[in-house]
């Protein structure tokens, strides 16, 4: 499946081929601390068919207790993550199913790392309507 991105503030952007039936939702603690959230969700790109379009990432390394080395990459304005790459040649890459404008189409298919999953996570069928439903008092940047 062929997919455009970017990230949040328009500075990068990006072409690449998907595989839409391997897209999984990640657990680990470091997708948690990664993604500031309760998981991540990736999706693999087909082997050459990234295109940065606009922009270039600022990329962080990690190192795991393994020994394995991942490449993070995001948006060096608004920090949007964009991409984690498997060094090598080619290098592998996964990314971020939220930068994607077909995200909609994307339903995962595999959960990975469940072991580190927040247990309220299991049960995501939560009471919502299709705006800000809480208190108004509460809500980020309202007095």
């Amino acid at each position: 499946m062929k997919v455009s991105g970017r990230c949040y503030c328009g500075q990068i952007s990006f072409e690449a081929e998907i595989e839409p039936d391997k897209v999984r939702v990640c657990h680990c603690t470091d997708c948690q601390t990664l993604s500031g959230s309760a998981f991540r969700t990736n999706v693999p790109v087909v082997q050459g068919t990234l295109v940065l379009k606009k922009g270039e990432p600022k990329t962080f390394l990690k190192s795991a207790d393994s020994g394995n080395r991942i490449v993070h990459a995001f948006c060096p304005d608004c920090g949007t993550p964009i991409y984690s790459a498997v060094p090598g040649e080619p290098p592998g890459y996964s990314l971020r199913v939220g930068t994607l404008d077909r995200r909609a189409e994307l339903v995962p298919s595999r959960q990975i790392w469940w072991r580190s999953a927040l247990p309220w996570t299991s049960d995501l069928n939560l009471p919502g309507g299709s705006g800000w439903t809480g208190n108004r008092r509460s809500a980020p940047g309202s007095q």
